[in-house]
């Protein structure tokens, strides 16, 4: 316990020591929880924007890729039709595919 400072020389350095000890506990159960929340919202949030860069600019190259394919055996608007086409086909199957998946079965 913090003592008499006219008898105790080490009075000041007891009583930062309390203090320190004090706003140490107080950081330690409010600022570090929440600065690590905040933490992974953020992260959360750049790996998202990311993920989706990434997912739009894959469709992108998908999309060109598949023209230039086409544009070997096609004239240049038959092969960008088809590759609409065929992208949307890949696309409404994926889709209905996983509409008719996502209920599980019920029979037995």
């Amino acid at each position: 316990m913090i003592s008499n400072p006219f008898t105790d020389p080490k009075w000041a350095n007891k009583t930062v020591a309390i203090i320190d000890r004090c706003v140490g506990f107080v950081r330690d159960k409010t600022t570090r929880p929440l600065a690590n929340i905040v933490r992974g919202i953020v992260f959360g949030i750049i790996a998202t924007v990311a993920a989706l860069l990434i997912i739009v600019l894959g469709l992108i190259g998908l999309a060109r890729g598949l023209h230039e394919l086409l544009d070997i055996w096609l004239t240049r608007p038959s092969a960008v039709w088809l590759s609409y086409f065929i992208l949307a086909f890949i696309f409404v199957g994926t889709g209905a595919l996983m509409m008719h998946k996502r209920h599980p079965s019920t029979k037995k």
